[in-house]
């Protein structure tokens, strides 16, 4: 498999973690010391477990959950053990009770791990821009 079909497979794990609502599953995906960057949040999370903090505030705070999540558009570029990669990312969520769409573009940086794994550590979420 190439380096590219196996970041395919690393982000495809990923979403589909996300879009069950696997939690575990999901930031498995990351390294410790991912960074994530959120058009919601004020600054940059510096780590996958201020990340976590993050997320179950947003439950405590909202009752916030992943319903689903769709990609497309995806491109990958692989430079040595790193990949970007860009996609566009559909996301049904749910806060207090209500149901919403969010349509974003994301980038994911992968290093492959010394046990050959791709981990994502930098995600960065920012809205579409709307077109005339």
């Amino acid at each position: 498999m190439s380096a590219v079909e196996e970041v395919h497979r690393a982000a495809a794990e990923l979403v589909a973690a996300f879009g069950r609502g696997d939690l575990d599953g999901y930031f498995a995906c990351f390294a410790d010391d991912a960074t994530f960057l959120f058009p919601t949040t004020g600054a940059l999370l510096p780590s996958t477990d201020a990340y976590r903090r993050e997320w179950s505030r947003w439950q405590d705070d909202t009752g916030f959950a992943v319903l689903a999540c769709t990609t497309t558009d995806t491109v990958v570029q692989v430079h040595g053990d790193a990949a970007v990669l860009t996609h566009r990312v559909r996301t049904t969520t749910s806060e207090r009770g209500v149901v919403s769409e969010l349509d974003e573009r994301e980038t994911i940086v992968f290093c492959r791990q010394d046990d050959g794994r791709w981990l994502a550590v930098h995600e960065h979420l920012s809205t579409v821009p709307e077109t005339t």
